[in-house]
């Protein structure tokens, strides 16, 4: 029986990778690295900033590496802040979610200060019970263990739960877990969720094919 909804943040409660793509691309430019958006896709979206830092600017120490993440995502938070809106149907959604009695939780590769950010600016700060956040752990996605984590949290098995994640680690992290995994192709096509392991994949969460699953009325 389900017992909770959990959600990642970015590109799944709004979608922030157009704002991401620009600066990451912008920053790797500064050295050396131009990008396209198959490249941000295969290598960066859903990925922490350490992990990326370290994989594709390797001359960079870590120290160096976080500091030009913390700068990253004060830039982000600075473009975002008029621009975030919550996916078309979300909100629809949670009321749904809330009136059945059903846990909510984000599990998240955001840095802290920008999973606030994003639940603040679109009104959800007060919305989710558990947050998880690989700032948290000791690794992030794609390990499943934040998602474990999250379902230690709230007390519950994989089966009574299900995800909605539109990142090919976020995928692999909710799978690995054992979790009913909804793909939101927001940043990456249908078939890649699919063939990740996505039950169903949805554009957004106005797809009428959340009726026959029990998740909207």
């Amino acid at each position: 029986m389900l017992k909770a909804v959990l959600f990642d943040i970015d590109g799944t409660l709004a979608n922030t990778e157009p704002i991401h793509f620009q600066l990451w691309q912008q920053l790797l430019q500064d050295y050396g690295l131009p990008i396209d958006h198959p490249f941000y896709q295969k290598h960066i979206s859903g990925r922490t900033n350490a992990t990326i830092a370290q994989d594709l600017l390797p001359q960079l120490s870590p120290a160096e590496g976080d500091r030009l993440g913390i700068a990253k995502e004060a830039e982000f938070r600075e473009l975002a802040q008029h621009q975030l809106q919550p996916m078309p149907g979300l909100l629809r959604l949670i009321e749904w979610i809330k009136l059945q009695d059903l846990k909510l939780a984000v599990v998240s590769n955001a840095p802290r200060l920008n999973a606030e950010f994003i639940l603040q600016t679109i009104k959800l700060e007060q919305t989710f019970e558990v947050v998880i956040l690989a700032d948290d752990l000791p690794v992030g996605k794609p390990d499943p263990l934040p998602y474990q984590e999250a379902l230690r949290r709230l007390d519950l098995t994989p089966e009574m739960a299900v995800v909605f994640e539109d990142s090919p680690s976020g995928l692999r992290s909710a799978v690995a877990a054992g979790i009913t995994t909804i793909g939101v192709a927001s940043t990456h096509a249908h078939s890649n969720l699919y063939d990740l392991g996505a039950t169903l994949v949805i554009d957004d969460f106005t797809d009428e094919r959340l009726l026959q699953m029990g998740l909207l009325t």
